[in-house]
């Protein structure tokens, strides 16, 4: 197993578990974080778990990509910004295809990337307090990669109005939604994702394993042309006035003026 600086993993009774920890940034993402998730994934695919819970430590579960490291990069180029991207579509994409159940047990807000992180795997478990929402428009970026995993999940009407709107959600709607499997007290959601892991470790995990392909299958093709679209869309995001303003505005704790509206004047 390899060493992590952002990831505790853990394995018991054929689980593995996952824990995000880089609490004092709230978990936010940057390359380091997606790479070793990114691996710690891969690690669980090949070892002898049954079933996978991915978590994570302090109040927070995942509040999105590093807005700091996004500020770093406002002077990179496309294609800087274009291997960003698929890093962070690599990542979801292991996730939605992984062999194994997963099991998100999320503690608290789960924001942009993060929200993908909760809501891709095949249980959602949920603190009351969790929240959710994709806020990239609200600092003029765009919710590319994942607008295509929460189509499937939501539909394209619900999907449009989540991703325009940037708003975020309590996780009692997020359950409505269908995004979130059960609401958990904080005390529970360990021990409850435990629980359920052990239930799933009872199936096949042959059958559960075919189960996974065939739902995969259905959608490989244009899932694959879909992120193709979604990784060139956000690489030209981030090169626009209006992201490195929403960028610098987030940063800096004040309201963005976003030059797309001056141009327009």
């Amino acid at each position: 197993m390899a060493h992590f600086k952002h990831i505790v993993t853990e394995s018991a009774n054929r689980v593995q578990t996952i824990t995000l920890n880089r609490p004092e940034k709230r978990n936010a993402l940057n390359p380091l974080l997606i790479e070793e998730l990114t691996q710690a994934l891969n690690e669980a695919e090949s070892c002898d778990c049954g079933v996978v819970i991915l978590t994570a430590a302090g109040s927070a579960f995942c509040a999105g990509l590093d807005m700091e490291y996004l500020e770093s990069m406002t002077a990179s180029t496309t294609e800087e910004h274009r291997r960003d991207a698929e890093h962070m579509a690599l990542v979801l994409r292991t996730l939605y295809d992984f062999p194994k159940p997963v099991i998100a047990a999320v503690n608290g807000p789960a924001i942009a990337g993060g929200m993908a992180l909760a809501t891709i795997p095949d249980f959602t478990l949920a603190t009351p307090e969790a929240k959710f929402g994709y806020t990239e428009v609200r600092v003029g970026f765009i919710p590319a990669v994942v607008a295509s995993f929460l189509i499937r999940q939501v539909g394209e009407s619900r999907a449009r109005e989540l991703l325009l709107s940037g708003r975020i959600m309590k996780a009692q709607e997020a359950m409505q939604l269908g995004l979130v499997t059960q609401i958990v007290e904080h005390d529970d959601l360990m021990p409850s994702a435990r629980a359920l892991a052990q239930t799933l470790l009872l199936n096949s995990p042959q059958a559960m394993l075919a189960v996974k392909r065939l739902l995969a299958g259905h959608s490989r093709q244009r899932l694959d042309a879909e992120i193709e679209d979604a990784i060139e869309a956000n690489a030209q995001q981030r090169s626009t006035d209006d992201f490195k303003e929403g960028v610098k505005a987030f940063t800096g704790h004040r309201r963005a003026e976003w030059p797309s509206i001056n141009a327009k004047a």
